[in-house]
């Protein structure tokens, strides 16, 4: 029988499972082989989503005790409100357990943790081809219409 799906932090025993599934997320994403991450960007990443003085958190679904999914997000000021907002920046399930609404749970999770920190705005962003997603994203959110820019210094 299946156990439910857990949500929870991340923790140091986490590294080499939720590593499988950070390398799946960035695959995903173009950022693999010769486009891979620096190691030492993992590595950074890994130590801040441990540290209580830090405002980036990582949470993983588990079912039977293995993990599945990932959401790593982060509390920051904003020009626009006085409360801090929060950017989901990076949702990943694993593709053996897609549409089984982890992604959904994640989300609503990440929603929950703000609610709770006193945080009135989620946001985040993917690819406009990202199809399957976006699917979902428009059922638990407002697309605002922006476009991203960005450029590496």
């Amino acid at each position: 029988m299946t156990t439910p799906l857990r949500i929870r932090p991340v923790t140091d025993a986490d590294f080499a499972p939720w590593l499988v599934l950070w390398e799946g997320y960035n695959a995903f994403y173009g950022r693999h082989g010769a486009s891979a991450l620096d190691p030492a960007i993992t590595r950074v990443s890994w130590q801040r989503f441990l540290d209580p003085a830090e405002s980036m958190f990582a949470c993983v679904a588990e079912v039977d005790g293995a993990l599945c999914g990932l959401v790593h997000f982060l509390h920051h000021r904003s020009t626009t409100r006085i409360e801090p907002v929060c950017y989901l920046q990076d949702l990943f399930t694993a593709e053996a357990a897609r549409g089984r609404g982890i992604a959904r749970a994640l989300i609503e999770h990440v929603y929950a943790h703000a609610r709770a920190a006193g945080v009135r705005r989620v946001y985040w962003q993917t690819q406009a081809g990202n199809a399957t997603a976006r699917a979902l994203y428009d059922r638990l959110a407002r697309h605002a219409g922006f476009i991203v820019y960005a450029h590496d210094l």
